[in-house]
């Protein structure tokens, strides 16, 4: 596949015919003896993805040439070269869930804006594109990537993996709440232009972040983030880690990037990891 939107805007990328899984891909090249070869912002894509895996040990599996699957290279610093801080590890998935939710965003507005029969033309078609915490992206609902980040301790870099679902029909979606960007808009999205957005807006983030020393505050990540995310305001249900469940409404992201859930005895958690469900009644 040809990229050359989305080879300008990072520093490496390779397109592998297929791959087992792409974040152990790049895990593997950024620590081996080659690592020099891999600098931060290094990208590896493939459309045959035969081994992928999302949140909570989950397998993630898809069709071949229907979806994206995309991993890139962190290597965070601060200015100067200083340490990257512990704690500004954990808005790393939340700034890849904001630059998706944007960049499937435009993709479904130049769809909509290209469909001249649209008479009810608001600029999206009529659908709503929203991060729901920590890293998924949905479409009216419907989940159309998600993403799973993994630290390499040795070296404090980061491996952001993100599964992008471009066109595959109801008859390929591994579950009933997923969907596509082609079911979205009824049109073939142009995936280099989607990528290309997406690895932009991504490091362009990432970089405003470092350059603030990890505040996510200063750096304007945390309103970035919580303009996008959907969760915050709905009642939730998150299954945390223990087989515990928590029922309450999402309120806000603390300094850390971690949810706060006031739950129905008024008392408010900060939930750093857990499976959530956006609850509709």
């Amino acid at each position: 596949m040809d990229l050359p939107l989305s080879r300008a805007a990072v520093p490496r990328l390779e397109f592998l015919a297929t791959a087992g899984s792409t974040n152990d891909e790049l895990r593997e090249a950024a620590t081996g003896p080659a690592a020099a070869a891999w600098p931060h912002g290094a990208v590896i894509v493939t459309d045959d993805q035969t081994s992928g895996r999302g949140r909570l040990g989950r397998t993630w599996l898809a069709p071949t040439g229907k979806t994206l699957a995309i991993s890139v290279l962190l290597r965070p610093e601060l200015p100067g070269g200083a340490p990257f801080p512990p704690e500004g590890y954990g808005w790393i998935p939340l700034i890849a869930g904001a630059a998706m939710t944007e960049a499937v965003r435009r993709a479904v507005e130049a769809a909509a804006s290209a469909d001249d029969d649209d008479e009810e033309d608001d600029g999206t078609g009529g659908v709503e594109v929203e991060l729901k915490w920590p890293n998924d992206v949905l479409v009216s609902g419907y989940k159309v990537c998600g993403i799973l980040s993994e630290l390499i301790p040795e070296t404090g870099a980061v491996v952001v993996g993100a599964g992008l679902n471009l066109t595959l029909d109801e008859h390929d979606l591994p579950t009933l709440t997923s969907t596509s960007l082609l079911l979205v808009t009824g049109a073939h999205p142009d995936a280099d232009r989607v990528l290309a957005d997406y690895l932009g807006t991504f490091l362009s983030l990432v970089r405003a972040f470092a350059e603030h020393g990890a505040d996510a505050a200063a750096s304007g990540v945390a309103d970035r983030v919580s303009s996008l995310c959907g969760t915050l305001g709905a009642e939730v249900r998150v299954e945390l880690p223990g087989g515990r469940e928590l029922l309450g409404v999402a309120e806000r992201l603390d300094p850390d990037g971690r949810l706060l859930v006031r739950d129905r005895n008024g008392e408010a958690q900060a939930v750093a990891a857990g499976d959530v469900t956006h609850l509709r009644y």
